[in-house]
């Protein structure tokens, strides 16, 4: 629409200051910009088969999207699946776990980019993660008669608060034109239910689907020289001011733990440097994951792994860890679900809205503990390091609890497949043992 086409323009003028100067500091906003601005993406379909369409904004997302996109796979073989994401580090994701499907950038919320990607792409069925709704991607949708899912749904209270006031308006804009929302949460749906939602069923959150423990660790242990002697904490995700805060509650553990490890993972890659320096500034011996070209005899005490897409080498390796954006209550907490499903008893600050549900079923299974600050990081970092038989007891809860959460993907499935046309869904056999809704669909 033009007049969202204006306010995005005006406010690409107001930030353009910003948006050049961190352009030309962290090197973000510069890769596929032109596909993103103008919507030139191009995807090879010469049979003109049934298209999916799956979109996740950033890496996490892009994880997310990993057992869904594989299940439907499976499920229809006579399909083309495009995976498209937003930021920089999501597309260089998705194009190593997608590498041999159609990956493209995520096109700017323009009226002209949306219209022609999805000219470009002509999917049967869109399938956006989580919560990245534009308005104008879902009225060119809408336009095109095509059906736009939501996977994962889900609505923070801070986001719900936002929109509580002016459902109305978000309601006419956005959720109109979405055909299903599958939400991870009782929580989540009712609250777009109360937004005036009545699309929406539960589904369950698929990031328990995806914390398998794919990962054995082997890589770091050989390039860092860890042995079973020594005991790691992950530090998975953080953002400032938490590595501060660990580094300082480290170098207080090491004197009580002398094989004790610290791995650090910030969660945005424009920040390794500074993350460096602050390891460098606090005077212990630290090694970066993209520096070491040969095996190590004795692990550094600290080693920041500046790369994407290996925090799950990390948590295989970890005996007890800390997930990031919980402690300073302006991002809600990263994802505690991939560690537990590692097995690893982990530690997290009070804000974690973005996983209210899960960080309280874990810690009431017995998996985790909340930690007001860096005192009680402190004190129970050492009572799990301390004692063997609490980090295996911790440890097995964990992952028993990200077990009996798993499910979410066939559910998930279920509600994509609901919005095929019905000539799409006739013409594609279920497979053996195939869902009831599969089923119903292929007889019709």
């Amino acid at each position: 629409m033009l007049l969202f086409d204006a306010l995005y323009l005006l406010a690409g003028i107001a930030l353009s200051p910003w948006l050049l100067w961190r352009a030309a500091r962290t090197g973000r906003y510069r890769r596929d910009l032109a596909a993103k601005l103008l919507g030139e993406v191009a995807v090879a379909n010469p049979e003109r088969k049934p298209v999916a369409w799956f979109h996740g904004v950033s890496v996490g997302e892009v994880h997310l999207l990993v057992p869904l996109v594989a299940a439907f796979r499976n499920r229809h073989h006579g399909w083309l699946v495009v995976v498209s994401s937003t930021t920089d580090t999501g597309l260089s994701e998705a194009r190593t776990r997608f590498a041999d499907g159609a990956v493209i950038p995520f096109p700017f919320d323009f009226s002209w980019a949306v219209g022609r990607a999805l000219d470009a792409v002509r999917p049967t069925v869109v399938v956006l993660a989580e919560s990245e709704l534009w308005p104008n991607f879902l009225a060119a949708a809408a336009r095109r008669r095509i059906p736009v899912a939501v996977a994962n749904a889900r609505l923070s209270p801070r986001t719900f608060a936002r929109m509580r006031p002016v459902s109305g308006a978000v309601r006419r804009l956005l959720f109109r034109h979405v055909a299903a929302f599958a939400a991870q949460s009782d929580e989540t749906a009712d609250r777009l239910r109360q937004l005036g939602v009545t699309r929406v069923s539960v589904t369950g959150n698929l990031k328990f689907d995806g914390a398998t423990a794919a990962a054995t660790g082997d890589s770091l242990r050989a390039l860092f020289g860890y042995s079973p002697r020594h005991r790691v904490l992950v530090a998975g995700s953080t953002h400032a001011p938490e590595e501060s805060i660990l580094l300082d509650v480290f170098a207080k553990l090491r004197g009580q733990f002398a094989d004790l490890r610290l791995v650090l993972v910030p969660r945005h890659p424009d920040r390794f440097g500074e993350v460096a320096n602050l390891v460098e500034a606090s005077g212990l011996p630290f090694a970066r994951w993209t520096a070491v070209t040969a095996p190590l005899a004795d692990p550094p005490a600290v080693v920041l792994l500046d790369t994407i897409g290996k925090l799950g080498e990390a948590w295989a390796v970890a005996a007890v860890g800390f997930t990031g954006g919980s402690l300073d209550g302006k991002r809600g907490g990263q994802s505690m679900i991939e560690p537990a499903g590692y097995g690893v008893p982990v530690c997290f600050g009070p804000h974690v809205w973005n996983f209210r549900d899960a960080a309280r079923l874990l810690v009431e299974a017995g998996g985790a503990k909340v930690v007001q600050d860096a005192a009680d990081l402190e004190r129970d970092l050492a009572a799990i390091l301390g004692d063997a038989d609490l980090r295996a007891k911790m440890g097995t809860a964990a992952r028993a609890f990200v077990r009996a959460q798993q499910g979410a993907t066939e559910r998930t499935l279920e509600a994509i497949e609901a919005q095929f046309p019905r000539c799409e869904r006739s013409s594609v056999a279920p497979p053996a043992g195939g869902s009831r809704l599969q089923t119903r669909a292929a007889a019709e």
